[in-house]
């Protein structure tokens, strides 16, 4: 397994420092939120995508991709009943993939709860329509950028679709391309009756990308949940892939989260071989 971590752990540090100290705690992906970048991150010239690129590089690192696609965007909705909304999701979603390809990464990470739940009289049934639709509209773009968009099931306190695993992955067969694939979260994963090993069992031939993390919304070792399972599962299933850490608390600080996270994993990893 490779480890990442997704870049606002860093809070306005300044992007430089952030890859820097990424690196040195052991890290060798970064995972970049969009709204990280500026106000209008498909906005960036070449130049700036250069720069930003040459950073990542220049650390020691690689760019995993991007993820919270739609984080503080206004307008924007992957099940809105209008279909004007949908088209303008799109657009943003492609060019987020151009964006991806620039800065060297290949993932793209979708979550974004509040720009998937369910709006007033669109059914379960319309909203897996619109799924299909938006996200089968993207696979040119990724064909051409050679990115993959996976698609992550949160839990129900989060959202009211794609809360489980079992139904991203049936979404994901709708769809049928090999640039749509499956994402898992720890904390989502808590929330599902299935064993998190069982839901990576089931989950072994979509599985493209992991984030760690805990329920309490810290950095893995951080909380209650007990990751040696977690990593037998994924040694069993031959995941080789990201492991990214992505939090929600700061509270113990950038510094220890960065540290501390990666410290855990690697202890564990070396404990299950």
């Amino acid at each position: 397994m490779q480890y990442g971590i997704c870049n606002e752990t860093f809070g306005n540090w300044p992007f430089k420092r952030a890859c820097e100290f990424a690196a040195d705690a052991g890290y060798t992906g970064l995972e970049i939120a969009p709204f990280t970048l500026g106000e209008n991150p498909n906005e960036l010239s070449s130049n700036q995508r250069g720069e930003l690129r040459r950073t990542i590089a220049q650390a020691g690192l690689e760019c995993i991709g991007l993820h919270w696609l739609l984080a503080k965007t206004a307008g924007l909705h992957v099940t809105s009943p209008d279909a004007d909304t949908r088209g303008r999701t799109i657009s943003y979603l492609t060019d987020l993939a151009r964006l991806c390809r620039d800065l060297g990464g290949k993932t793209l990470v979708f979550g974004s709860p509040q720009q998937r739940n369910l709006v007033a009289e669109v059914t379960e049934q319309d909203a897996h329509s619109f799924l299909q639709e938006v996200f089968g509209a993207l696979v040119p773009v990724l064909e051409e950028t050679d990115t993959v968009i996976t698609l992550e099931p949160l839990a129900p306190i989060e959202t009211d679709i794609l809360t489980t695993a079992d139904e991203t992955r049936q979404l994901i067969d709708s769809i049928g391309s090999p640039h749509i694939r499956l994402h898992l979260d720890v904390k989502a994963m808590a929330t599902e009756d299935q064993s998190i090993p069982e839901i990576i069992h089931a989950s072994a031939a979509h599985l493209e990308h992991f984030h760690a993390n805990d329920i309490n919304l810290q950095g893995p070792g951080f909380g209650a949940i007990d990751f040696a399972p977690i990593f037998k599962a994924l040694h069993e299933i031959s995941y080789s892939g990201w492991v990214s850490v992505e939090v929600f608390d700061y509270g113990p600080g950038a510094e220890r989260l960065a540290r501390e996270s990666i410290q855990y994993m690697q202890q564990v990893e070396e404990d299950i071989e």
